[in-house]
């Protein structure tokens, strides 16, 4: 169904229709339900319009009837459905209507429409409709406004913004020859578009700008003697057509706001202009102009923020607000114009964040000292208001910073942030750009050990630490060890300089167990396994110049060395610490790792450390005669001490290898003998039984010499037996065809086979005395020298046949040859 409609006549009368869907179905099948008359014009009706205004709750309905003579709009509430006086009847009679009415002209044809503009397109609600009223004096047009404080006043807001444009302002048409026509014909037709009133007269179409009456458009489109039906226009799809008796144009309307910015900003409507600006040039322009408005009213912020984003002069924008003392306004202005600078604005940018962080600092300081004056002289509500202000403030600066780190030249924010005085700006910038030795030396000028600690913490680049480990060891010295023990990446010859400095204030008046330089030292050698001679070197040092007399942590940490065989420290430099600092056990100690037993006897002598002594003599890896020495100087000083010949004689028992005569040259002269006659006569004891087997081990040597004796007379007379078929052990040739040696164990061989076996395994040395030998038997033996001869062969026989070559020394060299040569036949060994 329709639901309620309003149908006008001719005869004056409007009537509320309501069809509804009939038997029959389709158009013809409809009937009519309802149909009654709500209102007598008392002249023909040209047009209606009705929609709601305000919110759908408020079911608010406005009416626009328009006639020849006059325009009538009603506002109000309807009835309900089912009502016996209809929806719209109740709005028509409870309402009275705001009527505005026109003279009638001569020659007046009596045309007379109503137009109201098409939907937004994209369906926008920023853009109101318009309405517009073809009458005898011309166009009447305005806003059909939709929201307002006072429904019941809309009616007459909208007559007070509407405006008449006569149809006297229209360009007058011309006659065949030229001249303007003295009788101009009416407006036949007329319809709206969003921004403008489409007129025709007789076959000329002419497009008007609502909002400030100007001609855009006034062009002939229809040919003499045409037959015109009218100008339509859809209102939901935004097309307008004239048609004619014979054909159907279509009106394009392209980029019809592009003015409309510049009609509103000569309005006043800057928000509006804004809006219908498109490029860059009209939004700029648009902006300036608003800005100038917000500065003429007051509206100082509001201002800055337009002006920040229009090409306006920027020293005349900073100036104004500088002159006017609006330092909000111009901190505003100059973050927009910052946000609005590319990042490739280095120069432009860095020169805003400067003078923003100068404009916040002041701002600060500013509210700071409003605070605390109000709130010494009055309790009011400006220093509540203030103290909500600072910390909002306080924030905004912190965003400014963090997000324009890039831009700001940290030199210059330091000095402008310190210039007034604010700490707690100064080291929040100086933590978001990760200035970190800034806050580090800002708090140790102080003398603030706690944040210094809490900032070092968080940092891991070694450079930190080796610049302020010296001033923090000697105030936070647990904590800042807690903290380079974590550091992986720290080089411990660099922390060096401050443990030694913390050593010689603090640590030589703490105990060992408390000393941070030693504990970071032994953190380093056994948990980072460090091996740099500094390290341990200086952990020697802390060691040994400690105030305390106890040396078994030094001495431990010797031995564990020792016991690792690793000496990763200077000897010499321990050893002169250690004794300079008479850590007599560790120097000991050090001596025999450096293998001088003997020193370290000595130096624990000097000192009457008996026992340690004792056990260096006592070493494993002593010998005989060294630990018999080294036991001599423990016995001398044990002698010398005059404590009794008993308890030296008892402690000297402890070498087996000091014997009675070694220690009476270290007795008194005048000594009673009874003291150690005990001692004396078992030595004599023991030397008779020495002698007796002295004497058996001589006796049996001269046995032995009598036999080998014996045996070599024997030889003289030895000889082997040789039978007919014997063959050379290394040629297999018999054995009797040339001159051969045969040897005790029954081996035989040529005597030119046995010299190559020889030469083959004995030294290069024996080798070539022997080829000597054997070119000088031939020399010999040319010249006919017989005696000379036997004396070469005797030696070179000697060399030559001393020995077997298969069982004797020779042939275990040869132990390690091959039983199988390359030059033989593998196949012989076959099984």
């Amino acid at each position: 169904g329709t639901r309620e409609i309003l149908v006008g006549g001719r005869d004056g009368g409007v009537w509320e229709v309501v069809v509804e869907s009939g038997r029959g179905g389709g158009f013809m099948g409809k009937e009519e339900r309802f149909v009654k008359r709500v209102w007598e014009a008392g002249e023909a009706v040209t047009g209606l319009w009705g929609d709601l205004v305000g919110s759908r709750q408020q079911g608010t309905r406005r009416i626009v009837v328009a006639s020849q003579g006059a325009l009538k709009l009603w506002v109000g509430k309807a009835g309900r459905s089912g009502d016996t006086g209809g929806v719209l009847g109740k709005l028509f009679e409870g309402e009275t209507p705001s009527v505005y009415e026109v003279e009638r002209g001569d020659g007046y044809g009596g045309i007379s429409s109503l137009a109201v503009s098409p939907d937004p397109e994209g369906g926008s609600d920023t853009t109101e409709r318009a309405y517009a009223w073809l009458c005898a004096q011309g166009v009447y047009t305005g806003p059909l406004l939709t929201q307002s404080s006072d429904l019941t006043t809309l009616a007459r807001q909208i007559f007070h913004d509407s405006h008449m444009f006569p149809k006297s302002q229209l360009p007058p048409m011309q006659s065949s020859s030229g001249r303007n026509r003295t009788t101009q014909p009416p407006i036949s037709s007329m319809i709206l578009t969003q921004f403008h009133v489409l007129a025709l007269q007789e076959g000329r179409l002419t497009a008007v700008n609502r909002l400030d009456d100007t001609v855009v458009y006034n062009q002939e489109v229809l040919e003499v003697g045409q037959t015109i039906l009218g100008l339509y226009a859809d209102q939901q799809k935004n097309t307008y057509w004239l048609l004619t008796s014979a054909e159907i144009y279509e009106i394009v309307v392209t980029d019809e706001d592009r003015d409309v910015w510049k009609i509103m900003l000569k309005k006043g409507n800057y928000e509006a202009a804004q809006r219908y600006a498109h490029t860059s040039e009209e939004k700029d322009a648009v902006a300036a102009a608003t800005g100038d408005h917000l500065i003429g009213q007051g509206k100082f912020a509001e201002a800055a923020s337009v002006l920040g984003k229009s090409s306006k002069p920027f020293e005349d924008v900073a100036l104004g607000f500088i002159d006017k003392g609006e330092h909000d306004a111009l901190r505003k202005y100059l973050l927009t114009k910052l946000a609005g600078y590319p990042k490739s604005f280095i120069m432009q940018r860095t020169l805003l964040v400067s003078w923003l962080t100068e404009l916040y600092m002041a701002k600060l300081n500013q509210l700071d000292d409003t605070i605390s004056t109000k709130a010494e002289l009055a309790a009011g509500s400006t220093a509540s208001e203030m103290q909500k202000q600072l910390p909002a403030v306080r924030k905004e600066y912190q965003d400014f910073v963090t997000r324009n780190k890039a831009d700001l030249d940290v030199k210059a924010t330091y000095e402008v942030i310190s210039a007034h005085g604010r700490e707690e700006e100064l080291l929040y910038f100086a933590n978001v750009v990760n200035d970190f030795d800034y806050v580090l030396e800002y708090w140790v000028q102080r003398e603030r050990w706690t944040e210094a600690m809490a900032v070092l913490k968080k940092q891991t680049a070694p450079e930190v630490f080796y610049k302020y480990s010296t001033v923090l060891m000697s105030h936070s010295a647990v904590d800042l060890v807690e903290v380079l023990m974590r550091q992986q990446s720290l080089d411990p010859k660099k922390i060096i300089p401050a443990l030694l400095t913390y050593n010689r204030t603090i640590g030589s008046s703490v105990p060992l167990a408390q000393n941070q330089a030693i504990r970071y030292l032994s953190f380093c050698i056994n948990h980072q396994v460090s091996t740099l001679p500094a390290v341990h070197n200086t952990l020697i040092a802390l060691y040994a110049s400690s105030s305390s007399t106890d040396e078994s942590a030094l001495l431990s940490y010797l031995e564990t060395q020792s016991a690792a065989h690793e000496h990763h420290y200077d000897a010499d430099f321990a050893l002169r610490l250690c004794i300079a600092h008479k850590r007599v056990a560790s120097a000991v100690h050090v001596y025999c790792t450096m293998n001088q037993p003997s020193s370290a006897v000595d130096l624990a002598l000097k000192y009457n450390e008996i026992e340690i002594a004792a056990s260096v003599a006592d070493r494993p890896g002593n010998d005989d005669i060294l630990r018999k020495k080294l036991w001599l100087k423990v016995a001398k000083k044990v002698i010398s001490q005059n404590k009794g010949i008993k308890p030296a004689m008892e402690f000297l028992k402890r070498c087996e290898l000091l014997r009675i005569e070694d220690l009476i040259p270290f007795f008194p002269d005048f000594v009673v003998i009874d003291d150690f006659k005990a001692e004396i006569c078992a030595a004599l004891e023991n030397y008779s039984r020495e002698i007796d087997g002295l004497k058996a081990s001589m006796d049996a040597s001269a046995a032995t010499a009598q036999s080998i004796k014996s045996s070599i007379s024997a030889i003289d007379s030895r000889y082997a037996i040789v039978e007919p078929g014997e063959r050379c052990w290394k040629c297999r040739m018999p054995l009797l065809m040339r001159q051969f040696f045969v040897f005790p164990c029954q081996h035989a061989f040529h005597a030119d086979c046995l010299g190559e076996m020889v030469m083959g395994v004995v030294g290069m040395g024996k080798g070539k005395r022997i080829r000597e030998l054997q070119r000088e038997v031939g020399r010999v033996v040319a010249a006919g020298g017989r005696a000379r001869k036997e004396g070469l062969v005797r030696e070179l026989d000697g060399l030559v046949a001393g020995a077997c070559v298969l069982c004797g020394e020779g042939a275990v060299r040869m132990i390690d040859e091959p039983f199988i040569l390359e030059s033989d036949n593998k196949e012989e060994w076959a099984i």
